[in-house]
Order: structure tokens, then sequence, then C-alpha cells
């Protein structure tokens, strides 16, 4: 969840907030239906409501939604917005938009499931001719000569702390990725496009390929840098290159598991994997380092073992396996079975307490879940 400070920034980032703002202006004609996924604090909501929509419905989960219901008083567009707050995928429209725009990326568009609500809202929202905005998006990466980058990331577990072990730390912090800023200049050769999202016909979540790079100087390699670009409306876009203007989502760094030294002239392949299981993506990227026939390095690495599910959690997702509610749950489906449209809320907590009394000693006790679920799943 974010918060606010964080929807700051992202508004604060003139070079983003300002090519969604012209892209919208391009697209969005008087009379048109805008359905805003990710609104936030509503600003591409009331920026469509400026370039002439009829109708902006815009769509958010969290609480943020509450600010954007006063932004829209503040600028005199409440008749013409409807806020939502849930997911997008939940939703029923009464009718579709003309234009459906989104940035619900985070450092890559590969983030929990963007594209499986870009895929929803293309299928049921969007009219026939309607635009999707962003049109496209670009992944690309590069191998990358970051010593200090490395350093600060994977060094602190390079050593023992007074005579202690610490090796599996230092495991599952190279088989973990993180938001960087990258220089140009650490740039060990020239990007290579590995993935290109086209909203309009995407169907896949999950994106897989390989990568050859000549090393173009000399140095060592420390691990791959991935980023996008973003083409907005036709014309419209931006980027987040290292060689461009930073931006709020940053870089994508994924560490080798130890630096390899290389010479200009060598080679080295890179095959990338993004598979979307239960709420994230899992990562996969096997390196190899060759010098002509010579191999000099290899590596292979997955965010499985940088941050791995408890074994239980694995069973749970098997598709053989059988699930039978635990406690929890049948306390949530005792409350949600209440949820009739003929009962308070208080008197569901009451309920409750007497159904579960060693879990809730008191109605009081049970309130704050009964008022969350309410939240969440009622109309």
């Amino acid at each position: 969840m974010y918060t606010l400070s964080d929807y700051r920034r992202m508004v604060a980032d003139r070079i983003r907030t300002d090519a969604y703002a012209e892209a919208l202006r391009q697209v969005v004609r008087p009379g048109h239906v805008v359905v805003d996924i990710g609104t936030g604090t509503g600003i591409f909501a009331l920026l469509a409501c400026r370039w002439g929509a009829r109708r902006v419905y815009a769509i958010e989960p969290d609480s943020i939604v509450d600010l954007a219901r006063e932004l829209a008083v503040a600028n005199g567009f409440a008749d013409r917005i409807e806020f939502i707050q849930d997911l997008s995928t939940r939703v029923v429209l009464p009718e579709q938009g003309d234009v459906v725009v989104s940035d619900l990326r985070g450092v890559l568009p590969l983030s929990g499931h963007h594209i499986s609500s870009i895929i929803d809202a293309r299928q049921r929202f969007l009219a026939v001719g309607g635009i999707l905005v962003p049109l496209r998006d670009t992944i690309w990466a590069a191998p990358v000569d970051a010593p200090d980058l490395y350093r600060l990331l994977i060094a602190p577990w390079d050593a023992s702390w007074h005579g202690l072990e610490v090796e599996p730390a230092r495991r599952r912090a190279t088989n973990t990725w993180s938001k960087v800023r990258i220089a140009a200049e650490e740039l060990l050769a020239p990007p290579q496009r590995w993935a290109c999202l086209d909203y309009p016909s995407v169907e896949q979540r999950d994106v897989e390929g390989q990568m050859v790079w000549t090393v173009a100087r000399s140095g060592a390699l420390h691990g791959l840098c991935v980023w996008f670009e973003t083409v907005l409306v036709e014309g419209v876009g931006f980027s987040t290159a290292p060689d461009h203007p930073e931006l709020i989502y940053g870089n994508g760094f994924f560490p080798l598991a130890s630096p390899t030294p290389v010479d200009a002239g060598d080679t080295i392949t890179v095959s990338l994997q993004a598979r979307l299981v239960g709420g994230d993506y899992l990562w996969r990227w096997e390196t190899q380092v060759a010098e002509g026939q010579r191999l000099k390095a290899t590596a292979s690495q997955s965010t499985f073992f940088g941050s791995p599910p408890p074994a239980p959690d694995l069973r749970k997702h098997q598709a053989a396996h059988i699930p039978v509610l635990g406690e929890d749950g049948e306390i949530d489906r005792f409350i949600l079975s209440r949820m009739d449209g003929e009962v308070s809320l208080i008197e569901i907590a009451r309920l409750t307490a007497e159904r579960f009394p060693e879990r809730f000693p008191r109605w009081q006790d049970v309130m704050p879940r009964v008022g969350a679920l309410s939240s969440r799943y009622s109309r």
C-alpha cells in the first residue's frame, strides 16, 4: 500500500505526470467515458475531466481514494467522476469506456497483477475502437560494471560478523533483485530488448527470453540492469533508461552470484524469465560469460532462493492439494455469510463472538475484523 508521500513523489515526477497529461489531452474528447484503473489521488481522472470527459470511473482499492474525492470536489469535477474503492477485476461498470488509463507498474511493468488487470480491463471495460493508455511497454537490459552498488547490496554478507557464519544471507542477497539507479557509464555493452508488452493484444502474463552481448570494454560484470520505455500514445512516452533523467520507477538490478572480470570482445549470455506465481513474479536469470569458446563463468539464480516460501505454502499451491479451511477461514466465512443485507455490523460482531468465544471474549474484539471484511466485500 502506498503512503501519501509515495503519491507525492509520483505526482512530482514531472516527466511521468506531464507525459500522461499530454497523452490524455490527445485521446480524450468531449463526451468520452474514461476508466482510470488504480486512480490513487485521482490526478488522471481530473485531467480526463479537464479534457472534456463526460464520465470518469476512477477505481482504486486503497483508502487514498478519499483524498481523490476531495480533490474532485475542489476542482469542480465531483459530478463527473464516480470513485469506486475496489480492485478493478472485481468491478462491474454500467458502460464501457472510450479510454482506459492506468499506471500499475512497479520498477518494471511485470509487477503483481498489472498484466492481468490490463487484460481484464481491455476485455470488459474498453469499448470497441477504444484506446488503452499506455499503448505498450518495451523492456530492455544490459550487463553492468557497478562495484559500488554490488558492495552496498552484497558485500556486507561477504565476511563473518564477530566470527558468525553469514553465507545463507549472502545466498539470499544474490538471488534478490533491487530497485536502484544505474549510471549510463556503468553499462558494459549496448542494451538489448528483452520483451515488448503490446497492451491491445497481450495475453501472456509470463515473459522469458535470451539476450547476448559482446562486451564493449574491460571491467567486471556485477549484474544485469533492466528498465522499460513506454509509449502512452503514439508520439508520447518516456524511458527509465540509465542514460535518461531519473524517474520514480528507478532501474532493476539483478546481481551476479560473484563478480566476474570481463574483457572487450567477451560474450555475455543471459536467459531471463519472469513467471507470475500467486500475487507476484518469480524471476530467474541464468548467466554465462565466455572468451571465445572458453567458458569463464556461469551462474543460475532465482528470486525463489532469495525469499523462498515456506514449505506448507508451496504444498497449498499444488494443483492436487485439497484445501480445508482453518479457524481463521471459518471465522471469515461465518462473518461473510451474515452479510445478507438484513443484519447490522454490530449484530454480526455479537453473533461471531458467540460462535467463537475462545477467540473473541467480547463482541468488540471482533468488530475491527467485521468492519474490514465489510469494507472489502460489501456493496
